[in-house]
Formats: C-alpha cells, sequence, structure tokens
C-alpha cells in the first residue's frame, strides 16, 4: 500500500503540475510549451505503466487504456482487413482451386497481421444480350433458362455476385476459413432473378487448414472447398471459361498438398454422390453422399526463368466426373457407375504477356449423351466423350501496383465444350471472349467484355427427354452476342 500510496501521489504532483501548466502557459514560448507537453506525456505513461504493473495486487486498480493504446493492441492482431488478400481469395477467374495455398502463402508474406481478418467483394454488371434463337442465350455467367431470358434481345444492370469471407488464424499452423456467397444469377433456385429462392445466402466454402510454408511444405485441408482437378483460370476479366464451367469442381472432403520450388501436389478425398460442382460417383446407385468414395489428383511443376518470367505446366485425374448420367439428363441425379476424367495445362508467362491452355475430357463416353429410344429421331447420335478446350493470352501495360499487376489489360480467350455426336443439336458451346480490364488501385477492377457463343447445350436435358415429341432444347446453330460492362470491388 505505501507503493500505491506513492503512485497515487505522483498522479495527484501530475494534476497540479498540469493546472500550473495551464495557468503559465501564456506567459512562455512555443518552443518552451512543446518541451513542457512531451515532458508531461512521459512523466503521465510512466505512471501508468508502474500502476499497471503492480495490477496483481488487489489493492491495486488498474487505470484504463488510453485510445491510442487501444488503437495498436486491436492493429496487433484482433480483427483486420487485407485489401490485397481479400481481392485474390475471392477473385473467381484466377487461382480458382488453389486458394488454401494463396492464404498459406499470404500468411508466409505477412499479408494477415489480424487474428481474424475480414474480406468481401462485389461484382455489378450491365450487359445486353442477343440471341438468333428465341429464349435461348448460351452465354453461361448464368443459368440460361427462359424463366429469365425472354424474346431475342435482353439486357441487365445488376449484382452478379457479392462474398463475404472471415479468414482465422487460430495458431501458427492453423487457419479457418468461411465464405458465403449472393448469386442469384447463377443460383439452382427457381423462379426468376427476383425471386425469393434465387435471393439467398449460401455458405459458399468452408474448412480448416493445416499448414505452415515457413516451416513445412506440406498442408491438409478438409471441408467443402474446391477440387484440385485442371487448372480452369481464365485470362477474361469476368467470364470464366467453358473448362470452368464443365470441369471445376467444389466438393465435400480432405485435401493433403505439398508446395515447394516450383512443385505443388494436390491429392483430394471427395464424397461420393453428386457434389456442388463437377463429380458425382454412385453410392449403391443412388447419388446420396454417404461415402467417401471418390478422389481428384493434381500435379504441377513451374520453371521460373528469372522474377517475372515463368512457365506452368501439369496435369489431373479424377475418379468421377459430372458426366455419368443416363437419358434424360438432370442436375445431381444418379449414375449408374462413375466416368473418371483427366485434364493438361499450361500457363506461360513472360514479360507483359501471359498465355494459357487447358483440355479436360472424360475417359468414358457420357451415357446422356445419347438418345436411347429407337422409335425418337435423335437416337441416330451416338454417346461420345464429353470434353473442353481453353486457349487464351493477355497483356499487361501501364503502371505495375504494388502487388505486381498491372494497371491494364487486354485479353482474348476461346474456350469449346464438346457434349455429343457431331451434328447432334447439342454436340458442342463455343465461347469467344474479348476483355479489358483497368485496375483503379489492387482492389478495385473496372472492366469491359464482348463475348460471342456458338451452340445452345445446357446440362439439363441436354439431349432430351423434356418435351412430349422427344425433341431437345439443345440447338447447335444458336449464337449468342453480349456486350458487358462491370466492376468489382474487394475489401
Amino acid at each position: 500500500m505505501r507503493t500505491m500510496r506513492k503512485l497515487l501521489g505522483g498522479a495527484v504532483s501530475f494534476t497540479a503540475l498540469l493546472a500550473a501548466f495551464v495557468g503559465q502557459a501564456s506567459a512562455v514560448t512555443n518552443e518552451e510549451l512543446l518541451e513542457r507537453i512531451e515532458r508531461l506525456e512521459r512523466q503521465n505513461q510512466e505512471l501508468r505503466s508502474q500502476v499497471n504493473a503492480l495490477q496483481g495486487d488487489p489493492d491495486v486498480v488498474r487505470l484504463p487504456e488510453t485510445s491510442a493504446e487501444a488503437a495498436a493492441k486491436n492493429d496487433a492482431g484482433l480483427v483486420g482487413t487485407s485489401v490485397d488478400y481479400s481481392y485474390r481469395i475471392l477473385d473467381a477467374v484466377e487461382d480458382v482451386n488453389t486458394k488454401p495455398i494463396v492464404q498459406l502463402k499470404a500468411r508466409q508474406d505477412g499479408l494477415l497481421n489480424s487474428a481474424l481478418t475480414v474480406s468481401g467483394q462485389v461484382t455489378a454488371i450491365a450487359n445486353i444480350q442477343t440471341s438468333n434463337r428465341d429464349d435461348k442465350f448460351g452465354y453461361l455467367m448464368r443459368n440460361p433458362t427462359s424463366a429469365n431470358q425472354i424474346g431475342g434481345d435482353v439486357s441487365e444492370a445488376l449484382v452478379h455476385s457479392a462474398n463475404l469471407a472471415f479468414t482465422a488464424q487460430l495458431n501458427d499452423w492453423i487457419t479457418a476459413y468461411l465464405e458465403f456467397l449472393y448469386s442469384p444469377e447463377q443460383h439452382f433456385g427457381s423462379g426468376t432473378i427476383t425471386n425469393l429462392n434465387r435471393n439467398v445466402i449460401d455458405g459458399r466454402r468452408a474448412y480448416i487448414l493445416f499448414g505452415n510454408l515457413e516451416k513445412s511444405p506440406l498442408f491438409a485441408a478438409i471441408g467443402k472447398l474446391d477440387t484440385p482437378f485442371g487448372l480452369n483460370d481464365t485470362v477474361s476479366p469476368f467470364t470464366n471459361s467453358t473448362n470452368w464451367h464443365a470441369f471445376a469442381g467444389l466438393a465435400y472432403g480432405a485435401q493433403v498438398g505439398y508446395v515447394s520450388d516450383g512443385l505443388m501436389l494436390r491429392a483430394m478425398a471427395i464424397q461420393g454422390g453428386s457434389q456442388f460442382r463437377a463429380h458425382n460417383t454412385p453410392v449403391n446407385d443412388t447419388n446420396v453422399p454417404s461415402r467417401v468414395n471418390n478422389f481428384a489428383v493434381d500435379a504441377n511443376y513451374t520453371f521460373r526463368f528469372n522474377t517475372a518470367d515463368e512457365a506452368l505446366f501439369g496435369a489431373s485425374y479424377t475418379h468421377g466426373t459430372a458426366y455419368c448420367q443416363a437419358y434424360p439428363v438432370v442436375h445431381f441425379n444418379p449414375c449408374s457407375d462413375n466416368n473418371p476424367g483427366y485434364a493438361v495445362y499450361s500457363r506461360i508467362r513472360m514479360g507483359a504477356f501471359e498465355l494459357l491452355g487447358e483440355f479436360a475430357s472424360t475417359t468414358d463416353d457420357w451415357p446422356g449423351s445419347a438418345v436411347p429410344d429407337p422409335t425418337n429421331p435423335l437416337s441416330v447420335y451416338e454417346a461420345q466423350k464429353t470434353h473442353a478446350f481453353t486457349v487464351g493470352g493477355r497483356y499487361g501495360f501501364g503502371e505495375v501496383l504494388p502487388n505486381g499487376r498491372n494497371k491494364s489489360y487486354l485479353s482474348a480467350e476461346f474456350s469449346k465444350f464438346r457434349a455429343g455426336d457431331e451434328g447432334a443439336p447439342w454436340e458442342r458451346q463455343n465461347q469467344i471472349v474479348l476483355g479489358y480490364s483497368h485496375y483503379l488501385s489492387e482492389n478495385i477492377n473496372l472492366f469491359g467484355e464482348y463475348i460471342h457463343v456458338d451452340g445452345f447445350a445446357p446440362l439439363n436435358f441436354v439431349s432430351g427427354g423434356n418435351f412430349p415429341d422427344g425433341s431437345t432444347w439443345s440447338d447447335n446453330d444458336a449464337k449468342t452476342d453480349v456486350l458487358m460492362f462491370g466492376a468489382q470491388g474487394a475489401f
């Protein structure tokens, strides 16, 4: 108590000094004024440190934090944001199925300075679309249904998607991730884009990630996450390639991997049944995901020539793709047997230029790509393997941002989805995208695209089965043109 009285006496003396200082302020010079303020601040900090050091004494009451002390503590690690990380982790066109590695590298590079990092992004678009077939628009960045696209001309001004994500650093080795998605245009709910069934928020991804690249090249994750199959990236600013639409997977499962010195190895045990995207392996002839009986593996290597130039080559395999259903094809229905798939891909960066190419295919024919009814005139087409092909390039120019990205990009990409036999109404759907991006900052992208699509081959009832006369709504001669403008911002 004697120590406490001494400290409190010092605090009283400080108050008296402060009062005397205020009373004499008009009689001193500015230099003297500043010197006294600094001296009094030092004395105040020393007194607070001594009092707080005695907090174990039951007779001592801890003085409250100053606003500056509270702000410093918050900056040190409770809740924060990282705009560069947020843009990358929520971007839908790059690092599509390597988000866990993006997180591990962000921790390694010190981009996540808080125990909990809050991220978000909003993508707003305006477009004009035309088709030579009423109600048939082959552009895949929205679910192509006649409930939402009527006639030969449509236009939109809306929010395409919005995400909110939380990245928690539980300790040096464990990261927890949770991401929510609002995407009325690509939601599988019924009705139009204003129907409440489509205007819902879904848990898009959620997993626990184990890894610390500072100490080990090994990592593991378990939960709902992207599957390690193919590249599935695009050089376009907004529109995903048909490879992504056809083969990019999202599923429950457990993933392990190795990443070091340009080598990346990944394997994932995938829950069976029909998964969220691109995987379907039957469980006792049902689509019930009650057994881990699917898997995917991926290996790639990046040759780095210098800090700016590199070439990546990779290959993937999965035990069960989505193309195993029999006629008539309906989303997420059971399969009688699995249909494996493989992918090969490459990405080359040379200075301001980037090129990518990818090919993915099933190993077996897709049963639903043929009509089994001999009385149906469409039965003349045989079942085919399903494949997708993408090739694209872009050129970056203008100022280089702190994250290494150029201010502006011009891009061109061609991708193809092969769904059926030659000449069949559902034979293929080809897509050409010409794009321009301008980054106002690391986390704000303004973009424009021109898109041309040949063919209309939606997965549901792709070869028919939904019309009494045996016809199909797929149309090999349908053509869609889109002029798109948009903005994507992350925080």
